[in-house]
């Protein structure tokens, strides 16, 4: 069995629904899967 540290460390990145990016900075303060530059308000 692997630790909980393992777990975590494997997962994979998250991608961006709307563009299929990487996520390089996810957000700690939310489960949304939406990278920065495509939840700019501008767009």
């Amino acid at each position: 069995m692997i630790s909980v540290i393992e777990f975590f460390r494997n997962l994979p990145k998250k991608k961006c629904s709307q563009c299929g990016e990487d996520m390089v900075h996810e957000k700690a303060d939310c489960y949304g899967n939406i990278c920065d530059e495509c939840d700019h308000p501008a767009r």
